[in-house]
């Protein structure tokens, strides 16, 4: 670790940081309908589709227009990767996908997940980039947002009998957010040299005298919505680590930049609804903070190299270096592990199947934690929301008063539901890779044995539960168990976590908001931030750290011991 590596994370953060402040406001306006520079679009596309978007929805009207939304873009979706092949816009002639990768990949990219069980320059044409993955990129982004606002909305006033309308929501949020931002971002990543075009892939010919074809395409605003989003879906097999979606270090901050900015805003925006950015500005220090812990620890494990490597006596300056791009350097590696696994993208700058056992356990850790830190756009929040909750049940028992959080009561509905909602992450997990360790069928996709195999399954599972979709590596996802049992576990990663959270915001705004005492436990201090990150350590640490264990810390012990599998 050096002060210039240090000096750049910290000038990324910086960066985020003061683009979240004012970007939190714009939130905050737009959840209140007080941006309408656009309302003309906004009535005509409500009118075509048959949407009033003055009527409201309780919690069970709005998580019933986001799951039909969300089932006709996976129908659509998989239809256009099932017929590819015969579909315009296709210039290398790809066939159309198998009936499981396309199951994967819809329910991939309508979850947020975006995992991939394939490589996109030699599988995906350009017409399923556009009109399948970047569209629902948008669609997902915007699904996120719209139900944080919503959730956000049960914490700012009393007796509220609906939470908005999901329609008018995502729609706004996609037209006054995501669509601008993606054009600035797209339009800084055409200047830094990524692709966007239409064109045929160029046959190049090597130095020796060979042949090397060249994969094109519209990437560079494809890879914009993808971390504006949170996404993480790569245009490209090897994602950001490719020389055209990583063209440069400063490509790559300005990705770290893009995958964080959306999601710390709406922390501050959350503050803005609910009168008081101190909640706000709370919630962004416990993220902030294990942010900065994992990139320490990552940065740490990596610089220090292989000890196996450091035994034979190899000139450990760079540290461990494989996997990795030497224009990145550790620090902007570290930085990008460790943000896009807290913030559920899937995107990666480095393979994590070449990281030291301890560098490869934080980002799997990160996403067991519960994708909050500071997770997806929309999901990051009202996650954090919930374990938030739990903080407060927690402080309730040690002082013997019902709980409280933003003068909402905290009771046993409310914590059952908050309960039904964590408990999805480790059972789906835990449950999933059990079974995939004992079928010769799942077994067969490892590459590696000994606890480093154990941790290729586990991720893989863990990816797709938390909605990240980065890849441990060494994993031949494209077989059919792991298409389908992958999907499940993002389709209940994502739903079966989402609705008990929105009926716990039903439950709540329902509740009168009462006024602070003397008695109240102030949610804004260092007293709860402390609570709020302990609650989430502890939580991830009882539910992984006996896999874990046999996983990674493992396979750190018997490397210092000098044995490889």
């Amino acid at each position: 670790m050096t002060f210039g590596g240090w000096a750049q994370i910290a000038l990324v953060l910086a960066c985020i940081v003061a683009a979240a402040i004012p970007l939190g406001r714009w939130v905050a306006a737009i959840a209140a309908g007080r941006v309408t520079f656009l309302a003309p679009l906004e009535r005509a596309i409500h009118a075509t589709a048959g949407i009033d978007p003055a009527r409201g929805m309780d919690w069970r009207g709005y998580a019933l227009a986001m799951l039909a939304m969300n089932l006709a873009g996976f129908l659509l979706l998989y239809a256009l990767l099932r017929l590819q092949g015969v579909l315009p816009c296709n210039p290398q002639g790809f066939a159309s996908l198998s009936p499981w990768l396309a199951f994967n990949t819809a329910v991939s990219f309508v979850t947020n997940t975006n995992w991939q069980a394939y490589s996109g320059e030699a599988a995906m044409s350009y017409l399923s980039q556009m009109a399948g993955l970047a569209v629902q990129n948008f669609l997902s982004a915007a699904t996120g947002i719209a139900l944080a606002l919503a959730v956000a909305r049960a914490f700012a006033t009393g007796g509220l009998r609906n939470l908005g309308n999901f329609w008018a929501d995502s729609l706004r949020v996609t037209l006054y957010l995501l669509l601008p931002l993606a054009i600035l971002v797209g339009l800084a990543f055409v200047a830094m040299g990524m692709p966007q075009t239409l064109s045929t892939y160029v046959q190049a010919q090597t130095l020796d005298g060979g042949t090397q074809l060249i994969p094109l395409g519209p990437a560079a605003f494809q890879v914009a919505i993808k971390h504006l989003g949170t996404n993480g879906g790569g245009f490209f097999g090897v994602n950001s680590a490719h020389p055209f979606e990583g063209p440069s270090a400063l490509a790559t901050a300005l990705q770290i930049w893009a995958h964080q900015v959306i999601p710390c805003a709406l922390a501050l925006a959350f503050g803005h609804m609910v009168g008081d950015i101190r909640q706000g500005r709370a919630l962004l220090a416990v993220m902030l903070g294990y942010v900065v812990v994992a990139t320490a620890l990552v940065y740490a494990a990596e610089a220090a190299g292989n000890p196996l490597h450091l035994a034979a006596g190899l000139d450990a300056a760079q540290g461990n270096m494989e996997g990795k791009e030497l224009r990145f350097g550790q620090a902007l590696v570290a930085l990008f592990t460790a943000t896009t696994t807290g913030a559920s993208n899937g995107a990666v700058n480095a393979m994590f199947d070449s990281f030291t056992p301890l560098g490869g356990l934080v980002p799997l850790f990160m996403i067991q934690l519960g994708e909050v830190l500071p997770g997806g756009v929309g999901s990051g929040l009202y996650g954090m929301l919930v374990l938030a909750l739990l903080a407060v049940f927690v402080a309730g028992l040690m002082v013997g008063r019902t709980p409280e959080y933003l003068g909402k009561k905290v009771q046993a509905r409310e914590v059952k539901l908050a309960m039904l909602a964590v408990l999805v992450l480790p059972a789906t997990v835990l449950g999933f890779t059990a079974v995939a360790l004992v079928l010769p069928v799942a077994m067969s996709s490892i590459q590696d044995q000994g606890p480093h195999g154990l941790s290729e399954m586990l991720y893989a599972y863990t990816s797709a539960t938390g909605n990240n979709g980065s890849a441990f590596g060494g994993l031949s996802a494209d077989t059919p168990w792991l298409n389908v049992t992958l999907g499940i576990a993002m389709l209940l990663g994502r739903f079966a976590y989402v609705v008990p959270v929105m009926a716990l915001a039903g439950a709540l705004a329902a509740k009168p908001r009462l006024s602070a005492s003397a008695g109240t436990f102030p949610t804004h201090g260092l007293l709860f931030i402390g609570l709020l990150a302990g609650v989430i350590l502890i939580l991830g640490g009882l539910q992984f750290m006996p896999a874990l264990a046999l996983g990674p810390l493992a396979e750190h012990f018997v490397l210092a011991a000098g044995r490889t599998f």
